[in-house]
């Protein structure tokens, strides 16, 4: 049994109290409020909603390029890298970004892999010596599913998925798509898909946000590479008005998948709370994939992150969560359990 004291930020609410987490074989036992000297602050784990790990083999390559040059299939910059990466260097790159994540408090990533059965065997391999559990998008052949934990399309303007989709279905696992990234042209065809996750919704609409909300389908914004990408902003609080919003940082190629930077980005740049965006970086993503984590309460898995709340950069902090997500870094990760 450990117990990690200090400043917990507890529950579905997030409410700081200050106490302790009990657990016990890679389980939350309790959540208790109790008097304690530690100035740590203990929170849920990231859950990255939205990654691109393969990019990893080409790092700051596309800088200055537009969506179209930079990563659209099927012949920009970044499908030119990874066609032209050697295997072993592609899953020493992934490695690397993961034991990153794994650093800046992230236990569990959405990454859409391209390059079929292949790509989603390397990823497999580059995670199993890391302790980051990747839920895998797969590409190609419906039959990366044998492979992958769920579909992940490009857009619905690159092509037909209606036999992943139904792949999909006879399986009973997720299928997720792009939609709304350089405009609003594929929306309302990717929600004819009946997705699981929509990934972007820069341009989404009043009629889209509509569909979204009677549909129930959840959305992993990236605002940063958005950002890059110069495609625009998306409409985060009306997305949260109208569904679960989640928090990727997209291609590894553009951005570090760092969950300090997006929520920093996220939380000065949109109308959301401090607490919404938190929600964001943790449950909503956990929710999507259906993990057991994003959560601190008794019965979940300990997968938490440990911040010294003494650092010169958190100390004096008047709001332990507007701390979290606006100005810690990787430095003031002192430990990720789980």
């Amino acid at each position: 049994m450990e117990e990690l004291t200090g400043t917990v930020l507890a529950g579905e609410s997030l409410e700081p109290i200050r106490g302790r987490v009990v657990v016990e074989d890679g389980r939350i036992e309790a959540v208790e409020e109790v008097d304690t000297e530690s100035t740590d602050i203990v929170l849920p784990a990231f859950v990255n909603a939205h990654t691109h790990l393969g990019d990893s083999v080409a790092k700051e390559a596309a800088v200055g390029l537009s969506l179209d040059e930079a990563v659209a299939p099927p012949g920009s910059l970044k499908h030119r890298r990874l066609a032209a990466a050697d295997r072993v260097d592609l899953v020493s790159a992934m490695r690397r970004s993961l034991r990153f994540m794994r650093r800046t408090g992230t236990v569990s990533c959405l990454d859409f892999r391209e390059n079929g059965v292949s790509g989603a065997r390397a990823l497999r391999e580059a995670a199993a010596a890391v302790d980051v559990d990747p839920f895998i998008f797969g590409s190609g052949d419906p039959a990366v599913l044998d492979v992958a934990d769920g579909y992940g399309a490009s857009g619905a303007n690159d092509g037909e998925f209606a036999e992943e989709r139904a792949a999909c279905a006879d399986r009973g696992v997720p299928f997720a798509i792009h939609a709304g990234e350089p405009d609003a042209t594929d929306i309302h065809p990717a929600l004819d898909l009946k997705p699981d996750l929509l990934v972007h919704m820069v341009h989404a609409g009043r009629d889209h946000l509509e569909r979204v909300a009677d549909e129930s389908v959840p959305v992993a914004v990236c605002p940063r590479a958005n950002t890059v990408l110069g495609v625009g902003e998306a409409p985060v609080r009306d997305l949260l008005d109208h569904t679960t919003v989640a928090l990727g940082t997209d291609n590894a190629m553009l951005n570090p998948p760092t969950m300090f930077r997006e929520m920093a980005y996220a939380a000065k740049r949109f109308d959301v709370s401090a607490r919404e965006v938190l929600w964001m970086a943790t449950a909503a993503g956990a929710e999507i994939a259906g993990l057991d984590c994003g959560v601190v309460e008794p019965g979940r898995r300990a997968a938490l992150v440990v911040l010294d709340g003494a650092s010169d950069n958190l100390a004096d902090s008047d709001d332990p969560v507007r701390a979290v997500v606006r100005r810690a870094t990787a430095l003031d990760v002192e430990r990720v359990v789980g």
